[in-house]
């Protein structure tokens, strides 16, 4: 059964190559033996009633595609492929900014939607990213009773208002570690009038922390410096109710560059607004008017700080 050449039927649901003995090559034509090296052969039989001989060497044959023209397929269909790829953006979802209004304090800026607060981080309000936890905006200002800002331009210069920045970025960032070092460099500094006619500040520092893997290591060779985090720091600075107040934006270097417009419209959206003087409110010419204000206040929702309670005395 061996020494001829087997052929099987091509059932239409399964198919495998066909195997002929190597010894039967002969009953293959010959341009087809001439150029087997050349050639791609393929033939269907039936998996389920093809006998395996467990021959030492065998053929394959059937359709035949020139390795050339192979070639010049798979090629082709590259090309094509990555021309089409070329066309394609993966288009993402815009970012969708909200606002947030302190009017007790007296700023107001846009944070991205998807960012969560964080409260008691020490700041007056603070923002970060729930999947960069690295990236985060935080506002801070003076204290009314003892800072009597008039405008931003009390801190001197954007440039010697950039250096007192970064210092105070240092101080805050200050280590005990042993073998901690740290790098910064202010990036930029510069000044614009906004659309409300007040003067900002904008400055952009960049601070590295390195580190040492192994810093109670005896050997130099043993204590190996490495980078332990690199980001950007972003400040607005604006002046007004004789306050300095500051937006501070954090990120990674890396998701900066992602991400750079996003933040800068964070940045452009910071604006200081002048406080309700609710104080002056109590200041009446006589009892009288101090009790239409209290009945004003029972009729209609109160104003953001006073307290709403049967026997109102004041603000909270």
């Amino acid at each position: 059964m061996a020494s001829r050449l087997e052929l099987f039927p091509r059932p239409r649901y399964s198919a495998i190559p066909t195997v002929i003995p190597y010894s039967q090559k002969s009953f293959l034509p010959s341009s087809a033996s001439a150029r087997s090296s050349r050639l791609v052969s393929v033939a269907c039989a039936d998996d389920r009633t093809h006998p395996w001989r467990g021959e030492s060497s065998v053929l394959v044959t059937s359709t035949r595609l020139p390795r050339r023209n192979a070639m010049t397929f798979i090629f082709s269909s590259l090309i094509f492929s990555e021309v089409n790829l070329r066309g394609i953006t993966l288009a993402q979802p815009p970012v969708v900014f909200r606002e947030y209004v302190d009017t007790f304090d007296g700023y107001t800026l846009n944070y991205p939607k998807n960012w969560i607060q964080v409260r008691g981080a020490g700041a007056d309000v603070f923002f970060r990213d729930p999947f960069v936890l690295d990236e985060n905006l935080s506002v801070e200002m003076s204290s009314p009773s003892s800072s009597r800002y008039k405008s931003v331009e009390d801190l001197g210069p954007p440039q010697a208002a950039g250096e007192k920045v970064l210092k105070q970025y240092l101080t805050e960032f200050m280590s005990t570690r042993l073998g901690v070092r740290r790098e910064s460099n202010i990036l930029s500094t510069s000044s614009r009038v906004a659309d409300d006619g007040r003067l900002y500040y904008d400055i952009e520092v960049n601070i590295k922390s390195y580190a040492n893997n192994n810093e109670l290591a005896v050997m130099p060779q043993d204590r190996v410096v490495r980078l332990e985090w690199d980001r950007r720091y972003l400040s607005v600075l604006g002046v007004e109710n004789n306050r300095l107040y500051e937006l501070r934006l954090q990120t990674p270097e890396n998701v900066f560059q992602e991400e750079e417009n996003d933040l800068r419209r964070v940045m452009d959206s910071f604006r200081v607004m002048k406080l309700v003087e609710d104080i002056e409110l109590c200041k009446m010419p006589n009892p009288f008017s101090l009790q239409l204000l209290i009945k004003q206040l029972d009729e209609d929702p109160p104003l953001l700080g006073w307290v709403e309670r049967p026997g109102w005395t004041g603000l909270s």
